[in-house]
């Protein structure tokens, strides 16, 4: 007998079919987002779950008794409740790698955009602002040889890493949690302080995963550290910074610009403050969104499904929901 799996979002036709030939598949038929109620009273019985940004918490694991393996389509599993899922024994997976080209190719988008004015100068033309003469109040700043600070060297880091440093000659300094000696020999990238990353880098990037230490792991102490020059880009998750101590930064020109492709509150209010700045380029958290890159994760997402159901490892497990896994509550 096949197991049981719900599909709580749309997915590509071929990922459908990939795993009808594998579990007896059930799926969200709305039009709109599923609801939470709606989403509880679907478990009582499924193996597996293929969600997106669905929180998997203890009231979800109550109502899901037989739940083996949780499949997000993303990078992310900061909606995962790491320990009541290990209490549990539910493993959880993600879509590491897949998407890694395609979300620096998007950092490095933002970089270029708010160094060069790029979306600010847009709507300055055709705002029909442009005029014969017009000189200093046009310029930005260079990218290339510049310092290029990234916080949280995983994948994704790495892939911003290789682009700056190979393809715009930057010098890459990085904080991690831990040392990447590889990463250093290949990419000439340099290990410092976050402090001494803040202080020294002309364009900071934060990729880091949203956990409870890295929660506003930027505020007002970090961006005073930051030269009045530097660019911020955030293309983690927003609650990783403290979004009033940014939108103070910007406009007291404390630092350069930023570039953000995540918020706090997704969508953001349309009367946030950080929407009326010129120099903040904001975007509805796309950084994926590409068809390609979507419809790779989906399959990655089905991947990890089936192996975890049938006994294998999945491509994607989460280290932390491993079963040799050290506990939740240890130092990692």
């Amino acid at each position: 007998m096949k197991p049981k799996v719900f599909i709580s979002r749309p997915i590509p036709p071929e990922v459908e079919h990939y795993l009808a030939e594998h579990c007896e598949i059930r799926k969200w038929e709305g039009d709109e987002p599923i609801t939470r109620a709606q989403l509880l009273a679907s478990l009582s019985d499924v193996e597996g779950l293929l969600t997106a940004d669905r929180s998997i918490n203890q009231e979800l694991l109550d109502h899901a008794p037989k739940l083996k393996v949780v499949s997000n389509i993303s990078v992310g599993y900061n909606n995962f409740d790491l320990e009541a899922m290990k209490a549990r024994g539910v493993l959880g997976t993600n879509t590491s790698a897949v998407l890694n080209d395609t979300v620096a190719d998007l950092i490095f988008a933002l970089m270029l955009d708010v160094a060069r004015r790029v979306s600010e100068l847009d709507r300055y033309v055709k705002a029909g602002k442009w005029k014969r003469g017009d000189g200093q109040n046009l310029f930005g700043l260079d990218v290339h040889h510049k310092k290029l600070g990234i916080i949280g060297m995983g994948e994704i880091g790495e892939a911003v890493a290789h682009r700056g440093q190979f393809g715009f000659g930057m010098q890459v300094l990085y904080h991690n949690r831990s040392r990447k000696p590889e990463a250093e020999a290949r990419l000439g990238a340099v290990y410092c302080t976050l402090d001494e990353l803040l202080k020294e880098a002309d364009f900071i990037l934060l990729i880091t995963p949203l956990t409870p230490e890295t929660r506003k792991l930027i505020g007002a102490r970090e961006f005073a550290l930051m030269k009045p020059t530097a660019v911020f880009v955030n293309a983690s998750r927003g609650a990783t910074v403290d979004e009033q101590a940014l939108t103070a930064a910007l406009q007291n020109r404390q630092i350069y610009g930023a570039g953000l492709d995540v918020f706090e509150k997704e969508p953001i209010d349309p009367d946030h403050p950080l929407l009326k700045l010129p120099n903040v380029v904001t975007l509805p958290h796309i950084g994926s969104a590409t068809d390609q890159t979507r419809r790779q994760m989906a399959m990655r997402a089905a991947e990890n499904l089936v192996a975890a159901l049938e006994g294998r490892t999945p491509p994607s497990l989460v280290k932390e929901l491993r079963p040799d896994a050290p506990d939740q509550n240890s130092n990692r």
